[in-house]
Formats: structure tokens, C-alpha cells, sequence
């Protein structure tokens, strides 16, 4: 099984993949581990599309059963159509634009005001790049099931959300209750 959980910058994609991965017991993994480089400071040189989706689908070898934080969009048919499940975040400008000055600051001591102008056209940014128009699109064209999760719910009801659609994908001979710790791994869609 493999999740993706996307969204504009500071929607709450890294956390919601950790906490699903804890309660599935899977791999949790970021999509900019992937496409940047590492660099002094993060994030300043971005890696070449084939690079980046053959590392991630590297990564997807190593662990059949995976959580992936982050955007994949255009990375290529591989890397795009390997999840059983996406889970789309979208949580209004003004709290994401709060969350990310505060991680900001707490990663780096200060918030780079072009970032948070990037992040703050997400909603009504440009037809090309990290847009909600983009994303949008390219959710649409998904072979697997779509879950959109709006407004800014708290951790535990992301993850109930997402186990509840999961469990509706298991065959029924094969889930399990509502109490287990995570859903029987290797189902694909």
C-alpha cells in the first residue's frame, strides 16, 4: 500500500504522513527528500525529474508499504500512478500562512518572505506549478481513489478520515476492525 498526502505548503501533509504511518506501522517518507538536493541552506537547488523519481521509486522498492508527504506532481506515470490511495489537504491562506512563518522560524530563526509568497498564491496562483488549480487538475486524472480532507480539522480526525477510506478499499473478506493497528499490507489498486 502506498498513501499520498498532498496539499499547498503547511496544510499539515508531513504531519498527517507520520501519524498514518504510526498507526499503520508503515515507512513514513518526505517528497523534498527527494527533490532537492542536499544543501546548506535546504532547499535551494531542485534535482532532475528522472533523478528524483528514480530515487523515489527506489525508496518504493525498499518499502512496499509507504507514506509519502509532499507533491509528486509531474514527476512521470511511475512515480504518479504507483499509490493505492491520495489524500488531498486543503486548509485556507491565513492559517496555512501562520503555520508556515512559525515552522519556518522554529527550522531556520526567520521566515524567507519570498517562501511565504510562493506559498501564499497556492489558491488562486499561476495555471502552471504548485497551484490549487494544478493540484486539482491533477487529482482528476488519478487511476486510485481520491480523499479530500477541507478545512483545519485536528490530526486524529485526518487520520480516522483516512483509515475510514482505506478500510472501504479492503475487500470485505479482508478487513479488519476498527481497532486494529494498521490494515493488511500489499493491497494496490
Amino acid at each position: 500500500m502506498k498513501i499520498l498526502v498532498t496539499g499547498a505548503a503547511g496544510s499539515g501533509t508531513s504531519t498527517l504522513a507520520a501519524a498514518i504511518a504510526a498507526k499503520l506501522q508503515i515507512a513514513s517518507i518526505e517528497a523534498d527528500d527527494f527533490l532537492w538536493e542536499p544543501t546548506v541552506p535546504p532547499y535551494r537547488v531542485q534535482r532532475e525529474h528522472g533523478t528524483r523519481a528514480d530515487l523515489l521509486l527506489a525508496a518504493f522498492n525498499r518499502h512496499n508499504d509507504v507514506v509519502v508527504a509532499g507533491s509528486v506532481m509531474g514527476w512521470g506515470k511511475p512515480v504518479e500512478d504507483a499509490f493505492t490511495l491520495v489524500v488531498f489537504l486543503y486548509v485556507e491562506k491565513a492559517i496555512r500562512i501562520v503555520r508556515l512563518r512559525e515552522r519556518e522560524v522554529r527550522r531556520f530563526g526567520s521566515a524567507d518572505p519570498a517562501f511565504l509568497e510562493w506559498a501564499a498564491q497556492y489558491d488562486d496562483g499561476p495555471k502552471s506549478g504548485r497551484s490549487l488549480l494544478m493540484h486539482r487538475t491533477w487529482l482528476a486524472t488519478r487511476a486510485c481513489p481520491v480523499l479530500e480532507l477541507a478545512g483545519d480539522l485536528s490530526v486524529a480526525q485526518r487520520v480516522d478520515a483516512v483509515w475510514q477510506k482505506l478500510t472501504s478499499l479492503q475487500p470485505r473478506d479482508e478487513r479488519k476492525s476498527p481497532d486494529s493497528s494498521h490494515l493488511p499490507t500489499g493491497h494496490s489498486s
